[in-house]
């Protein structure tokens, strides 16, 4: 089979496709023909040794894959051969076939593309846990997400606004801002260049948010912390700004208020029941013409390089996959 490699620690420069000797299944595992492969940001991270997971060389990158079992064992979750699955595997999805503990396939439905559902696990995945497990968005909430015109602020977008939240999202131009909208947002604050806890309050009536979404960090954070409602909740997300605020938790105090933390890579771990849940969720509404996932681009096994160069120059306005047919 062939699969891409990462040979040497330098991004995109560091990988070559090759032919491979196909998996071989052990205990619980199923054997995946590859169609597609999601790639994200942490690909670039992951293939330069800046990742909090650090593979042996030479390794394929590819965190989200989605194709058809091509042999499998018979399995309490019923999955079986031929049955089109998608499946978060944190690397080795760059590649023709790959083995998959049973326990991480979820069943895609007919009428979603394989491309498509490649691309779903880690935003939306992220998304819906945060909102819905860690942050219990409910229908007729406020919810601020930051970065909102990024990857992971658009799924929140969108999923934040299927739940049946008010979306006011938080961007840093006015380019980002008709990102923003399109995904879904009612409201949109430009910063840097506003005051966030004041532009929230106005926005709500005073009132405040009941959830932020947080994926940039910096000086973003303690402005919106000040601007949650009485119990809302503050969802730590990621640091794009690159520096992780200290918060004075008097903060939370005063509006009887939680700061919960979203890792999602560590829950699916943890919780593989409850993030497929999730993503037969997310499935259905994609399926339903509900959730319609961008893609930025497709490219061919053997284009890997020029693709992850795409998201190592943060030019992808939607998601990156690999085709391996």
């Amino acid at each position: 089979m062939k699969a891409a490699l990462c040979k040497r620690l330098d991004g995109p420069a560091g990988l070559v496709v090759e032919t491979r000797p196909e998996p071989v299944a052990r205990e619980g595992e199923a054997i995946i023909r590859v169609a597609a492969a999601g790639l994200n940001f942490a690909d670039t991270l992951i293939t330069r040794g800046k990742y909090q997971f650090k593979p042996e060389l030479p390794f394929s990158p590819g965190a989200e894959i989605a194709g058809v079992v091509d042999a499998v064992e018979p399995n309490e979750f019923g999955i079986h051969v031929e049955q089109p699955v998608m499946a978060y595997v944190n690397w080795g999805g760059a590649a023709e076939k790959i083995a998959v503990d049973v326990s991480k396939l979820v069943p895609i439905p007919a009428g979603v593309p394989l491309t498509v559902a490649a691309g779903l696990s880690v935003t939306y995945g992220t998304a819906i846990h945060g909102l819905a497990d860690r942050g219990k968005l409910k229908a007729g909430e406020t919810v601020v997400v930051t970065g909102a015109a990024g990857g992971a602020g658009q799924a929140a977008v969108e999923i934040a606004k299927l739940i049946g939240a008010r979306v006011i999202a938080v961007v840093s131009s006015n380019d980002k801002a008709a990102v923003a909208r399109a995904a879904g947002a009612d409201e949109i604050i430009l910063f840097p260049g506003s005051d966030l806890k004041t532009e929230v309050r106005n926005l709500t009536g005073g009132n405040g948010a009941d959830v932020v979404y947080d994926c940039v960090g910096g000086e973003a954070s303690e402005p919106l912390i000040r601007a949650l409602a009485w119990q809302g909740r503050f969802l730590v997300v990621g640091f794009a700004a690159g520096d992780i605020p200290k918060i004075p938790l008097n903060l939370l105090l005063l509006r009887g208020a939680e700061i919960a933390g979203v890792f999602w890579g560590e829950a699916v771990m943890r919780d593989p029941a409850g993030h497929r849940a999730n993503m037969t969720k997310v499935l259905e509404w994609v399926r339903e013409g509900r959730l319609r996932p961008r893609i930025h681009g497709t490219y061919p096994l053997d284009k890997i390089a020029e693709a992850l160069s795409v998201l190592d120059r943060r030019e992808a306005t939607g998601k990156i996959v690999i085709t391996m047919g």
